[in-house]
């Protein structure tokens, strides 16, 4: 993530913050048994909250780009931003074994 040397974020990086925290919160609510599969919270992000549906959903999209890559993205938007950003601990579980929240 990019910053210019005043401070301001660059577009990409606006991005992330936006879309990576819904995806972080959607990882927690199945971490929390809150929704009962990766599907529905796909489903009800694109149908009940306005996700992108070209990205699938919070957890095709990290399917997608791959679980590490999200968690060290909201790492270094956590070292920038605090807290709110840390990675849910589902979400460094799947990282670590290299798992994907769909099986196809």
């Amino acid at each position: 993530m990019l910053a210019s040397s005043k401070g301001t974020s660059s577009t990409e990086e606006v991005q992330n913050r936006v879309v990576l925290r819904m995806v972080n919160e959607a990882i927690y609510c199945l971490q929390d048994q809150t929704l009962e599969t990766p599907l529905d919270g796909d489903m009800g992000a694109v149908f009940g909250l306005g996700f992108p549906p070209f990205l699938g959903g919070p957890f095709r999209y990290v399917d997608g780009i791959g679980a590490q890559r999200v968690v060290d993205t909201l790492k270094s938007l956590q070292d920038r931003f605090g807290p709110r950003f840390a990675p849910a601990p589902l979400l460094v579980d799947y990282a670590k074994a290299n798992k994907k929240f769909h099986s196809s």
